[in-house]
């Protein structure tokens, strides 16, 4: 059995480096042919200002990283919905009621959901820590078993793993209004003290939303999606809007990379607006062309 298996890894092995010699001689034979046939293009002169600004947006991210992990006070401004899940949390314990938690509609490859699945894990933590009944509905085989290890690892670390249930997080239905129909049956049957509703949500977050307003749940709502946004601030305590949902990450882990990226997306957004503004003025008194020209190839 072991000659086996060692044949077959030296047959493996070899395979390995044949391959990577023949990718090795593919990009050199790449490299001739594009610099016989395009002698002076090997270097795009024209797109120096993509690489300038690269380097400026890696350059600002590494040096917020490394503020944030020498623990310098990084200033995030207060968003009152993240403010509110203990509190909405505490609310429950004290009903003995549980915390419905609905990670949006949409697959695991969408950043909405992945920004859910982050703040889950977050509204774990604190479930565990207060013994507080958690359910989580969901529509997507996938988004179940990345809630699943994603709510277990928030109860083992806090020290509850005899706690938790692999129910939890439950598969609801794969279809919109079925599931919808489902956990708006949750919300009347266990009227759970609080709601929260992040990630995509399409036409059936205007029916969560009334319908977990009128099991007198307190509710908190984040979506990227902006037709979405009237109906959450309509019928929600709270509401994450746009990129705040993206940001919960962050604000809530103090993670440093997390902060640096935070922390570095918003310095460029800055930078972007400045440079913006300073053309329009340029532009407006017909003193702009040489400075329209630096960014045509961006």
């Amino acid at each position: 059995m072991q000659v086996v298996y060692f044949a077959v890894s030296n047959m493996f092995k070899h395979l390995r480096i044949s391959f990577l010699m023949a990718f090795l001689a593919s990009m050199v034979f790449d490299y001739q042919l594009a610099a016989a046939q395009t002698p002076d293009d090997i270097f795009r002169v024209d797109r120096i200002n993509n690489l300038v600004a690269v380097v400026l947006f890696s350059f600002v991210i590494l040096l917020y990283t490394k503020w944030a992990r020498e623990g310098k006070p990084l200033f995030i401004r207060k968003i009152a919905g993240l403010d509110a899940v203990e509190e909405a949390v505490g609310r429950a314990t004290e009903m003995g009621k549980p915390v419905l938690f609905v990670p949006g509609l949409q697959e695991i490859d969408e950043i909405e959901t992945i920004a859910a699945i982050s703040i889950l894990g977050r509204v774990a933590k604190i479930t565990a820590q207060y013994d507080t009944p958690l359910v989580v509905p969901v529509r997507y085989p996938m988004v179940l078993a990345a809630g699943q290890e994603v709510v277990e690892q928030a109860y083992v670390e806090m020290g509850k793993r005899d706690s938790y249930n692999k129910d939890i997080v439950r598969y609801v239905a794969g279809e919109q209004f079925a599931f919808t129909a489902t956990v708006n049956g949750m919300m009347m049957r266990d009227r759970p003290a609080a709601n929260i509703y992040m990630g995509a949500f399409f036409a059936e977050s205007l029916l969560l939303a009334e319908t977990g307003n009128a099991a007198g749940s307190i509710q908190i709502a984040g979506t990227a999606r902006p037709e979405q946004l009237p109906f959450f601030i309509a019928a929600c305590d709270y509401t994450l809007m746009g990129e705040e949902l993206y940001a919960a990450s962050a604000y809530l882990s103090h993670e440093p990379l997390m902060l640096g990226g935070l922390k570095g997306q918003d310095l460029m957004k800055i930078i972007i607006i400045a440079l913006i503004i300073i053309g329009v003025i340029l532009m407006t008194f017909d003193f702009g062309e040489t400075y329209h020209d630096l960014f045509k190839a961006v």
